[in-house]
Parts: C-alpha cells; sequence; structure tokens
C-alpha cells in the first residue's frame, strides 16, 4: 500500500503493528515498528532463545521469467557475480548487483522456482534494482514486481516447531531451500533463511491473508512480533551487512569480505568467470587485495561505537585508519559490538585499535565475526 503524495507507504501488517502497542518509524519510505511494548532488548533475546516473527514487507520481490528458465538464469549472470545457471530448483542463494567499478550497488536473495526466478531485494533499492533489471535483461526476460504479496519473516530455534504445526513439511527443508506450502489456509512461498543468524523462514504470503497468517503465527506461545530494533542487533551480532551502512557502491565484494558468495565458477579460472559488472576489478582486489577489510570489532569498556566513529592506530595522533558501519549493544554477547573497515595490515583478529568517541579515544579489538554462532539448519 503506498501514498501517491510521497507520503510513507505502509505494509499490509500496519494496522496489527498499532494494535500490539507498536512504535513506528520512517524506514526506507515506510512507516515500520522499531519496538514493540516488550522492547528491543527482550524483543533481541526471545528471538535467540525462541521465536520472533518480523514483518518485512518492505522489501522488494520480484518474478524474473524467460521463454526458458535457463534463458533467465543466464541473463542474470549478467548482472551478478554468483553462480545463477548452477543453481539447483527449490534453491535459493545470496548475492549483489555489481557496478562498473566492482561496488556493490545492492544484495539480494535468488530463488530458482523452476519455471522462474523469484528474487527478494532491499526496499531501499528495490526501484533502483528493478529498473536495473529492467533495462538490462527485458525484453529477452519478463521483470514483474510483486505488489500483491506480504513477506514475514518467523525467525528463531522455535521457528521451525511453530511453523510445523501448520505445515509438518517445513521441516525437510534445510538451510536455502524454497517451497510453495499452504500455511493457515493461504498459498506461502516459503524459504528456509533469514537475516538474524538464527534458524528460520522467510514467508511470502498473499496480502489478503496476510494480517490472518501473522495471527496464527502470533497465537503460538513460543511466537513474539519483533520490530526493526531487535532485528538490527540480531543481524550486527550475526555479521551481516546492512546496505547503504556495511557496504555500498564503493564497497567490493573483496573489501567487503563477501568473497565466499562468489562461486569458483565465476571467479578467474572459472568456467564461466567475469562476464558482470565491474569483473576486471574485483579480480585485481582478488589478486592485489585491497587497501580496507571488513572486519568485527569489540570495544573494551561498555560504551558503544557507533556508525561513523573514527579508527585509530594509537592513543594519539596519526590518521584514521578505519570507520564504524554499523555498531551497537550486543544483548547475547552481553557488551559493544560493531563492524567497520579498517586498513588490510590492522585487519588480523586482536589487532589493538582505537575508536574516538566524543572527543576520547577508547581501545577496541579486532574480533572473528560472526560475533554469535549461526544457528541456520544445513
Amino acid at each position: 500500500m503506498s501514498d501517491e503524495d510521497g507520503a510513507l507507504k505502509r505494509t499490509p501488517l500496519y494496522d496489527l503493528h498499532v494494535s500490539l502497542g507498536a512504535k513506528m518509524v520512517p524506514f526506507a519510505g515506510y512507516e515500520m515498528p522499531v519496538q514493540y511494548p516488550l522492547g528491543v532488548l527482550k524483543e533481541h533475546q526471545h528471538t535467540r532463545a525462541r521465536a520472533g516473527l518480523f514483518d518485512v514487507s518492505h522489501m522488494g520481490q520480484v518474478v524474473l521469467r524467460a521463454k526458458t528458465p535457463e534463458m533467465a538464469r543466464a541473463a542474470l549472470e549478467r548482472l551478478v557475480p554468483v553462480d545463477v545457471l548452477g543453481l539447483a530448483e527449490g534453491r535459493q542463494r545470496y548475492g549483489f548487483f555489481t557496478n562498473d567499478y566492482g561496488g556493490i550497488e545492492d544484495d539480494l536473495m535468488i530463488a530458482n522456482r523452476g519455471d522462474h526466478l523469484f528474487v527478494v531485494v532491499n526496499a531501499a533499492c528495490k526501484a533502483a534494482d528493478i529498473a536495473r533489471m529492467r533495462a538490462a535483461l527485458e525484453p529477452e526476460v519478463t521483470v514483474k514486481e510483486i505488489t500483491t504479496r506480504a513477506l514475514l519473516a518467523l525467525q528463531g530455534p522455535a521457528a521451525e516447531a511453530v511453523l510445523a504445526e501448520h505445515h509438518p513439511g517445513v521441516r525437510e527443508m534445510k538451510f536455502m531451500d524454497v517451497e510453495t506450502l499452504p500455511i493457515a489456509g493461504a498459498e506461502c512461498w516459503i524459504s528456509r533463511s533469514g537475516y538474524t543468524g538464527e534458524d528460520g523462514f522467510e514467508i511470502s504470503v498473499p496480502e489478503a491473508a496476510a494480517v490472518d497468517l501473522a495471527r496464527a503465527l502470533l497465537a503460538h506461545d513460543e511466537v513474539e512480533a519483533i520490530g526493526l530494533g531487535a532485528r538490527d542487533s540480531l543481524r550486527l551480532e550475526a555479521g551481516l551487512c546492512l546496505y547503504g551502512h556495511d557496504i555500498d557502491a564503493d564497497t567490493t565484494p573483496v573489501s567487503a569480505g563477501l568473497v565466499w558468495a562468489m562461486q569458483k565458477v565465476r571467479r578467474p579460472g572459472g568456467d564461466r568467470e567475469g562476464g558482470f559488472p565491474g569483473a576486471a576489478e574485483i579480480f585485481g582486489d582478488l589478486a592485489e587485495s585491497t587497501a580496507q577489510r571488513r572486519v568485527g570489532l569489540r570495544p573494551e569498556g561498555r560504551a558503544p561505537m557507533r556508525e561513523g566513529v573514527e579508527i585509530f592506530a594509537a592513543e594519539s595522533g596519526g590518521e584514521a585508519v578505519g570507520r564504524v558501519t554499523s555498531g551497537g549493544f550486543g544483548p547475547t554477547v552481553g557488551g559493544p559490538v560493531a563492524m567497520g573497515y579498517v586498513s588490510t595490515a590492522l585487519a588480523a583478529e586482536g589487532t589493538l585499535l582505537y575508536g574516538e568517541v566524543r572527543g576520547k579515544r577508547l581501545p577496541v579489538k579486532v574480533a572473528k565475526l560472526p560475533f554469535v554462532a549461526q544457528g541456520f539448519k544445513r
């Protein structure tokens, strides 16, 4: 749902959020719940221990179709440095759009649904992403934005048991599997994935059935509604990037530590190496490294180091050697956590650096990511 006068958009679950006492805030052009009466800390802890339900309907949902499924997969490979042709039916893969300089224009999820590809992109980038795909792929590939479905995420160690009460088939799904299953009377497109580091599912549901599905899931004792605040602290502890903060158009996959998402077949020497925007620049980074690398950061003490904090190699003097891109308190860790970029020479785990907070340089150590072990069902 949207307003043509430029006002903030609302997801199909807006009224439900309000009825649950959510604090609504602007986010990516939408009115979204940042927290509920439970509060960010307890919402975070509940998701880690049991199951949390997130409204992610602001994300972009797109279907790609061509004369043959292989044509659609081959065409999308021209825009992303990942193996789309080799993506098996019923499987999903993380990827990113790159620009001519090797920078990341957005990250996304790509699912092979047999006769079509289902793509989920970030809310703030979806208009640009859809325009990019249409310009590059049409008319060979039909690019259709799906505007009649909501998107929910059920995350946490109890997610499987909760969703299995509605359809036992979800128990057979592994991490990054995708299925179409009836849940609470609605045809749902389900992937076993999420943005918290926990086991869980993302569920695309017809807009008309979204509230009923959400209420059915929330009726379970294990499930609480979770807002954007806890979503951010959960993904930060899980070491997951937030587009526009930890990765952007000036960040290459190599400096961002996302080379794992570039399958060997698309790298130098692979059967389908290159052929995507910025390939030469990215391959140069692979061969020669980059000036900076994304790292985990553990501030010493209790003071969080938030986005924009500059990082230095010494307690005084010298130029900044990096910057925090995401930071806050990690409830599961029990202290402040952050991610950012530092000079590659200083990116080794355990390196002592200093973040400048309100004019004072405070110690911070380079830490291994993720901060909290991932709970995916592989």
